[in-house]
């Protein structure tokens, strides 16, 4: 990959993280999803976060990056790999929450510090939070809920709610009714990798909904929605991001225009590190930056601040130096809560079309400075 010289967004950065001419190299390693139907999230995480690396020159960070093909027990295989023989002293980049449960908790156990970001399952967010485990991302309930608080406004009732059956599934539709008012037509779970919705596209039709609630993210979305369009049922859809993504919609296409959804982050963010970013994203890579790579942009970020104030080696130091979050995020203001997860402003998106092309505008605010509820519970 080249590498884009954007002065206004490195000039922007190097105030929040200052000098990183450190001597200790800090070494990542990343665990993503590359290949089959969720590659698009891990390659919108990977490609954001060397696009930060990138535009920090002289940064000591060493990344090294492997394709999970969204196998918990690969996934496993490949941590164990790093921390033995690369020898890292970070962790990142897993998408799904069923592979972060099965990486994480060993690997914040040996001293690896782990920084998600994307999956937050809320088994890792309460009484079994971890002093080397930070999301820089989300909590798993938290757009849901944003989601479940907009179903009200929008007079939603009778709401048919779905998603995939692994953590991050559950976590969403616990979000979604944490804060939905309504009645629901149903509840269903679906198989994760599932690209045939016909069942359920007719349990829905049956059901006497007023609207839809749908997590399906990466390819499990686009085969939903491509199929939703040809069934003819036209019940309005309401969300979170990960479903309506940038990494999507240019295969959904018009079928997802007017779909509303929840996110922290969104492309026309009015924020000079947001613009920056995704002026030199687009540069880059042709494309429009999704909230996966916003997110892995600001993990690395991260990291570069931390690697500008302690040496790596000092786990305290430099836990202190991540918490202290000294970087320009995306998506504004930054925050932590007290189990090392997000307090952060929740956005409504609406699916548009502008100069041709596809993608999400900010409509209104779902929550402001909103924590995720399994905090109260860890005692870090």
């Amino acid at each position: 990959m080249k590498v884009l010289k954007h002065a206004a967004l490195a000039a922007t950065l190097a105030v929040g993280a200052g000098s990183v001419a450190q001597a200790e190299t800090v070494s990542v390693g990343m665990i993503t999803t590359l290949s089959g139907g969720g590659a698009g999230l891990g390659v919108d995480v990977r490609d954001g976060f060397q696009l930060a690396l990138d535009l920090a020159e002289g940064h000591n960070i060493r990344l090294v990056v492997e394709d999970d093909a969204q196998r918990p027990e690969l996934a496993v295989q490949i941590a164990e790999r790093m921390i033995q023989s690369e020898r890292v002293d970070i962790l990142t980049g897993i998408i799904w929450s069923n592979l972060a449960m099965a990486v994480v908790p060993s690997a914040v156990a040996q001293d690896i510090l782990y920084l998600s970001p994307n999956a937050g399952p809320s088994a890792l967010a309460g009484a079994n939070c971890h002093p080397n485990y930070f999301n820089v991302a989300w909590q798993n309930d938290m757009l849901h809920e944003g989601a479940g608080a907009y179903a009200n406004e929008l007079g939603y009732e009778n709401t048919f709610i779905m998603a995939p059956n692994y953590p991050a599934g559950t976590d969403a539709l616990n979000g979604f009714k944490r804060y939905y008012d309504g009645e629901l037509a149903g509840e269903l779970f679906t198989q994760v990798g599932q690209t045939d919705y016909a069942a359920e596209i007719a349990q829905i039709r049956a059901s006497g909904a007023d609207s839809i609630f749908i997590f399906l993210p990466g390819g499990m979305g686009i085969s939903f929605m491509r199929q939703y369009e040809q069934s003819g049922l036209d019940l309005p859809i309401v969300s979170a991001a990960f479903t309506f993504s940038q990494d999507m919609l240019p295969a959904v296409g018009t079928a997802a225009l007017g779909v509303f959804n929840a996110s922290q982050w969104s492309p026309d963010l009015d924020n000079a590190a947001n613009q920056d970013f995704v002026a030199a994203f687009r540069a880059e890579f042709g494309r429009i930056p999704s909230l996966y790579a916003s997110q892995g942009f600001d993990t690395a970020n991260l990291i570069l601040s931390a690697a500008a104030k302690a040496d790596v080696s000092d786990r305290a130091a430099f836990r202190q130096a991540l918490l202290e979050a000294d970087f320009a995020s995306v998506r504004g203001d930054f925050a932590w809560g007290p189990n090392q997860h997000p307090v952060q402003r929740v956005y409504i998106r609406e699916v548009v079309e502008v100069d041709g092309e596809i993608t999400n505008r900010i409509i209104g605010t779902a929550f402001e400075a909103h924590a995720d509820v399994h905090g109260e519970n860890c005692n870090l």
